[in-house]
């Protein structure tokens, strides 16, 4: 979410296919019998990873909420992270540290082209985690609902009455490296392939899915879009009013669909995970000083802002800048149920667990062992 433009609109208030035996989760009972010696535990590994981003909702505004039935049946049947935070605000910056470690000191949601009203671009020439997949030989895809078509450039479509697809919320296709290789653009498709690609003998082993912002909880889609039911979808006024409820009802379908299409497709091996998370807690108009959002709690090197820094407000009385508590819904193959963890986590350790899982190295703050914890008590059935 861009707040600049929701200020005008409103004052007062986002390798192909492994064998699941070779691939399945390594994280058993220590060589030496001792559960107290987790240090002799084989690395955990993960056959297939996939990423469901949600917007601008904290963890209380969807765990329990009645219209979201399926999303908290996930909850409850699987794992949760109690503690887990956005890295920062907005939007996009959340989604370049879950693939590269890092926000860049990016705190907006800039695309890729100059507009009339913002002509500050972002183009992150960063190591990413397409990077490392493709240097380790592993298959990957991103789908992005509403894209209109694999490889797509411009970044919002459609172009007026409120983008159904945001490149805000692609951050494959801000990378310089991605963007500027057909190739690797090929692997950025529209949702509509996801199910025929985790069936395919291919089928990527890391999995981002990205709903459209009528699918995942931000709103802003004023106009009926064809073949597309879920619009219109007014953005909320406050968390809770009848729009922001109708969000929500779109999203709990939109994760309906698409966990049920990856639990049976034959990318479902044991040693699978899901993790559903949201970007960062809601725009809500409270609170001018840290630019309208609800939180700015984080943990695990969320960035530390000065007093006054103009990516959030001149009356920002400096701080740390986090994206505030939100989901973490984490659906595993054959991994423990009914967990909850209140370690602090944010969008870094979430790739960091990824990392692990693929056996690829640290990208940017993952590095940092001492802030930025693994999350494996809510995939396997022993402590990493």
């Amino acid at each position: 979410m861009t707040p600049s433009s929701d200020r005008t609109r409103r004052m007062i208030f986002g390798t192909g296919f492994v064998a699941a035996a070779a691939l399945a989760l390594a994280a058993t009972t220590p060589a030496s019998g001792s559960p107290g010696h987790s240090h002799h535990a084989a690395q955990p590994r993960l056959s297939h990873v996939f990423v469901i981003m949600e917007e601008n909702h904290a963890q209380d505004h969807v765990i329990g909420d009645p219209n979201m039935p399926f999303t908290n049946s996930l909850a409850d049947t699987y794992n949760q992270a109690t503690k887990y935070y956005g890295v920062t605000h907005t939007s996009e910056p959340n989604y370049i540290a879950s693939t590269s470690g890092s926000n860049w000191d990016v705190n907006n949601d800039n695309g890729w082209y100059p507009t009339a009203t913002n002509p500050a671009t972002n183009h992150y020439d960063h190591t990413n985690i397409v990077d490392e997949l493709e240097a380790a030989h592993i298959n990957w895809a991103a789908y992005m609902d509403a894209m209109p078509s694999a490889g797509y450039l411009p970044d919002q479509w459609p172009a007026t009455g409120g983008a159904l697809y945001a490149s805000k919320h692609n951050p494959f296709a801000l990378y310089n490296d991605v963007r500027d290789n057909a190739a690797r653009m090929a692997h950025v498709k529209p949702i509509n392939s996801l199910a025929t690609d985790l069936n395919s003998p291919h089928a990527p082993r890391y999995v981002w899915i990205s709903p459209d912002q009528c699918n995942d909880m931000h709103g802003g889609v004023y106009n009926t879009v064809a073949g597309h039911p879920e619009t219109p979808c007014p953005y909320n006024d406050v968390a809770g009013d009848a729009n922001d409820e109708a969000l929500k009802v779109k999203a709990d379908a939109f994760l309906k669909t698409t966990v049920n299409t990856i639990m049976h497709s034959r990318s479902w091996t044991p040693g699978s995970v899901i993790f559903i998370t949201a970007d960062e807690t809601d725009y809500d108009g409270s609170q001018p000083a840290d630019n309208y959002y609800l939180s700015t709690a984080g943990c695990c090197d969320s960035p530390v802002l000065p007093a006054g820094d103009p990516a959030v407000s001149a009356t920002w009385p400096g701080g740390v800048y986090g994206g505030g508590l939100i989901p973490m819904i984490v659906v595993t193959a054959n991994g423990p149920r009914h967990v909850t963890d209140d370690t602090a986590y944010n969008h870094y350790s979430m790739l960091l667990t990824i990392e692990q899982g693929l056996g690829l190295p640290k990208l940017g703050f993952t590095s940092d062992s001492q802030q930025v914890k693994p999350m494996w008590s809510l995939i396997t059935r022993h402590s990493h």
